[in-house]
């Protein structure tokens, strides 16, 4: 499969060939669902807490005698019927995690990569490189790149200068290659990658990788 490659200008200077095994994989809608879903549960502290009446602070006395009050009966001031009582089924800490295959995992994330080629939203740049942290050369890259609202922008390694150029322009992200996800992709509307940014996710999640040494998170 050919895509051409944009320099920083916005301009078509190649066509390279990029692999089908990542950008040419039938979009699976229950599947990226299923790992949408997944990381963004796993990505829950679940550290949410409440008190029940046996936790809350106050004595166990009688408020006031049974009968001939008038009232209806009352027993703790912690009861979960009064104010700075318990909490009635309220939550408690607790593990979201969900577990998924490692290989639905990759297609789920090749699956979105192909949307984004056949969907116009991928562009693959020449090289992304900025000699010094500067936000107006990132948003004038962008600019060149048509980028309208949202953008990922992926490098190849961990690249400081890009990421300090970027993380003042709203709607814009950075991320290495082998950190790509589901939930980023998708949440952006443009994906741009630099060549050798293509390459890294080719060897990390092509249908042929084991994947064993890598660090990538999928």
């Amino acid at each position: 499969m050919q895509a051409p490659v944009y320099n920083l200008a916005g301009e078509v200077v190649a066509n390279i060939e990029i692999s089908d095994k990542v950008f040419g994989v039938p979009f699976n809608e229950a599947l990226v669902h299923q790992s949408v879903v997944r990381q963004q549960a796993n990505a829950r502290q679940g550290n949410a807490s409440t008190k029940t009446r046996g936790n809350v602070a106050g004595s166990t006395r009688k408020l006031y005698k049974q009968k001939g009050t008038g009232s209806a009966r009352a027993g703790s001031i912690k009861s979960p019927l009064r104010r700075g009582g318990g909490i009635v089924f309220g939550p408690h800490p607790r593990d979201y995690h969900q577990a998924m295959p490692k290989n639905m995992r990759r297609l789920a994330l090749r699956c979105v990569l192909s949307e984004k080629l056949t969907g116009g939203g991928l562009k693959i740049l020449e090289s992304l490189t900025i000699d010094e942290p500067k936000t107006k050369k990132m948003a004038g890259i962008l600019d060149a790149m048509k980028v309208e609202t949202t953008a990922l922008v992926v490098t190849s390694a961990a690249d400081a200068n890009v990421v300090k150029s970027a993380r003042n322009l709203p709607g814009i992200k950075t991320l290495p290659a082998n950190l790509l996800n589901v939930v980023d992709i998708i949440s952006h509307q443009t994906l741009l990658m630099e060549v050798a940014a293509v390459r890294k996710a080719e060897e990390l999640w092509g249908e042929n990788s084991s994947g064993e040494k890598s660090n990538a998170t999928v």
